[in-house]
């Protein structure tokens, strides 16, 4: 029986795989509105955080205005470095078609 050769380190490199992606977004998903953005770098990746503000509802306008508003943080999300500009440059492309498609 002949011996079986283990590829080295670097054949196996070289060997590229492609997988096809089924994205898959489960029905129990939330979608939450979000209003406000921060980013953050940790540790070499980007934390990505989404806040909406609930402005608080009054039958009468209050006396004073308010101090603040609270933002409620909906989603976060980490995200690496080599990945952002990919995200950048899709949001970029939506945002464009987006404002093209609406009437002047």
């Amino acid at each position: 029986m002949a011996k079986r050769k283990e590829a080295s380190p670097m054949e196996t490199a070289e060997k590229e795989i492609q997988v096809s992606i089924k994205w898959n977004i489960p029905e129990t998903i939330i979608t939450r509105f979000a209003s406000n953005m921060v980013v953050q770098t940790i540790e070499g990746y980007f934390k990505l955080l989404f806040f909406e503000i609930k402005p608080e509802i009054h039958l009468v306008p209050p006396a004073t205005p308010p101090s603040e508003m609270v933002a409620e943080c909906v989603g976060s999300i980490i995200v690496p470095p080599d990945k952002l500009h990919a995200i950048i440059e899709v949001l970029t492309r939506q945002l464009k078609q987006y404002q093209a498609a609406i009437p002047a």
